[in-house]
């Protein structure tokens, strides 16, 4: 046995450690003892799982990733054109303009500014 003092991170600290020599055998890795099977993860809770998107249909404009409404750049009622910007997303810090794929008139507007969102989340319906 030897003794040796250690400095880790600031701390010291006093340890031993055999000599185990030359004559020691050193283990085979084709004679180790059997590992065991991975464990399947559990599952997380219900309650602990995000919400999940609402479903989109054709006149719907989606959150196209997760973040913060910055601004709501339409209002129940107005006539938008495809391409038209009709959002702004502020994602890490980078704002994300939303445009509608359709055109039509807002029917609704789900969401409101300052409001947290999911990738896929609905914005607002355009018939």
């Amino acid at each position: 046995m030897r003794k040796f003092r250690i400095t880790v991170e600031g701390r010291s600290y006093n340890v031993v450690v055999e000599d185990l020599g030359a004559a020691a055998e050193v283990p085979d890795p084709a004679r180790a003892a059997p590992v065991a099977a991975p464990v399947a993860p559990v599952a997380a809770s219900p309650a602990a799982a995000p919400p999940r998107p609402v479903a989109a249909g054709a006149g719907s404009v989606v959150a196209p990733l997760g973040g913060v409404v910055d601004t709501i750049d339409v209002t129940l009622g107005s006539v938008v054109a495809v391409g038209d910007k009709v959002a702004t997303i502020e994602a890490m810090k980078m704002k994300n303009e939303v445009r509608s794929h359709v055109a039509g008139k807002v029917t609704q507007v789900a969401v409101t500014v300052n409001q947290g969102v999911e990738t896929g989340q609905l914005l607002l319906t355009v018939a």
